[in-house]
């Protein structure tokens, strides 16, 4: 595995942890401005929909252009936007640096997704996709508590500079690492990629992971919630909880990344259908803390490896007909899901007064796209052993 695949790596860790560390600095962003909770909480999902928003924008913009052009010209926009960001008095601008980061963000990891056929070869996509998205799952683990506690310790803003100083380090191996020239895929005009919508393999690919990341993050959303509920006064289980999400998910990220390239299609049939039982076993052993806390680490890692192998699959399936617009989709399909998945699961939770709704909420989704994912499977004509590994 080329280096500069960790290399990538580590920046999405920075974006990633920017996505989802504002959840912990709530309060002491809130104060500063002088606005409510619930206006800073929004920032995570205007975040979210710059990154449904981006990813095709962007790797249509960029996407002729060299990869350490476009990878280091989007690296350098997310840097500077959280360096804006922690120097602004100015909320309305703090929302504006956002926007920013979050569409920098979508392109590089659409850019980067798309590249990795170019990078690692055909045989080694499914193992290059689980190290790209395992800087999402550290995140979760380090990042994201990690700017907690800076907030705690200094103040909002320096979970800010924190995220600009990872990221300004890590731009120096990007630039020095990634390939220089042109690519192949300068050649391709974006009409012809079009016709990659027209793809049964793909659309499935696209559909079953918007819904499997949608119940992923519908029952992450409210797991604090559900994690304080069941554990009572004993409010110290709640980032354990947490850390054994983040820790499932790694788990999961990597393990499936070993086998994708060989048994991609078993590993998302059996995924998406495994998930489905997953999630109810999480939804019935939720009102026990030590039922929770092993079900918690077990849903991370099926919900991650499964989405890992779809994201893989979705560039595996998209790219030798859209170069460019291959790891768009990969991109839009995960952060439609994590916008969707919150979405539909705050109002079921609102409706029943129970955050564990949540979490049947991730079983009903995970069955959608079981239910896409079989039917697609039972539909096709047989095919040759080696064709049959490599569709989804």
């Amino acid at each position: 595995m080329p280096i500069g695949v960790f290399v990538l790596a580590v920046a999405v860790f920075a974006q990633g942890t920017s996505e989802f560390m504002m959840s912990g600095l709530l309060a002491g962003t809130a104060a500063d401005f002088g606005v409510s909770l619930g206006a800073v909480a929004a920032l995570t999902a205007v975040y979210a929909v710059g990154m449904v928003l981006g990813a095709p924008a962007m790797a249509v913009t960029a996407g002729r252009w060299p990869l350490r052009r476009s990878a280091t010209t989007f690296l350098t926009v997310f840097c500077l936007a959280h360096v804006v960001g922690a120097l602004t008095e100015d909320f309305a601008v703090l929302v504006a640096t956002r926007v920013l980061a979050a569409i920098a963000n979508a392109g590089f990891l659409a850019i980067v997704l798309a590249a990795l056929p170019r990078l690692v070869g055909p045989a080694l996509i499914g193992r290059a996709t689980s190290v790209v998205v395992s800087g999402v799952t550290v995140a979760c683990i380090a990042g994201v508590p990690a700017g907690t506690v800076l907030g705690q310790l200094w103040g909002w803003r320096s979970a800010f500079w924190a995220v600009a100083l990872v990221s300004a380090v890590v731009l120096v191996p990007v630039a020095a690492l990634l390939p220089r020239t042109a690519d192949a895929v300068a050649s391709t005009s974006l009409r012809a990629e079009r016709t990659v919508f027209g793809l049964r393999p793909v659309r499935v690919a696209v559909v079953a992971a918007i819904l499997v990341n949608a119940a992923t993050f519908a029952g992450f959303t409210y797991l604090g919630t559900i994690t304080a509920a069941s554990a009572g006064i004993d409010s110290g289980w709640v980032p354990a909880v947490l850390a054994l999400f983040g820790l499932g998910s790694f788990a999961g990220v990597t393990l499936t990344g070993r086998f994708s390239d060989r048994y991609g299609a078993l590993i998302v049939t059996a995924g998406t259908t495994g998930l489905v039982g997953v999630w109810v076993l999480a939804a019935v052993a939720a009102h026990t803390i030590a039922g929770l806390a092993v079900m918690t680490f077990v849903t991370g890692a099926a919900a991650f490896g499964v989405g890992s192998a779809l994201i893989a699959t979705i560039v595996r399936t998209a790219a030798p007909s859209a170069p460019r617009l291959a790891g768009a989709l990969a991109t839009t399909a995960l952060n439609i899901g994590a916008v969707l998945g919150p979405v539909v699961a705050g109002v079921v939770v609102d409706h029943t007064g129970d955050p564990v709704a949540a979490l049947w909420c991730g079983a009903v989704a995970a069955a959608a796209a079981a239910l896409i994912v079989l039917a697609d499977r039972f539909r096709r004509s047989p095919a040759p052993a080696a064709e049959t590994a490599d569709a989804c």
